[in-house]
């Protein structure tokens, strides 16, 4: 889940699919990325799998796809949600 905290603070759209909670979306995400780690974010066409949010900054930077910032945030890139912020961002959704 370290890459959705991080999807949430661009400023561009995207899509969250939850493959705990929706099986299909499992399966699509193991078909598209050929492996059953997650995250998994597609980007243009291209899937990035197992990629954590830091990897994913340096990929949307690399390719142009993003500018870099002196925003700072409390968002870890390189670090899974905590149990807390994962279950708050359910209470967020509900």
């Amino acid at each position: 889940m370290a890459c959705a905290p991080f999807l949430r603070s661009m400023t561009f759209p995207t899509q969250e699919k939850d493959i705990i909670k929706n099986p299909e979306f499992r399966f699509e995400m193991e078909q598209l990325s050929g492996q059953p780690l997650s995250p998994c974010v597609v980007v243009n066409g291209l899937m990035l799998a197992d990629i954590s949010g830091e990897e994913l900054e340096g990929y949307l930077l690399e390719n142009g796809l993003v500018g870099s910032s002196e925003k700072t945030t409390d968002i870890p890139l390189n670090a899974p949600c905590s149990d807390e912020q994962h279950e708050a961002m359910i209470k967020m959704k509900l």
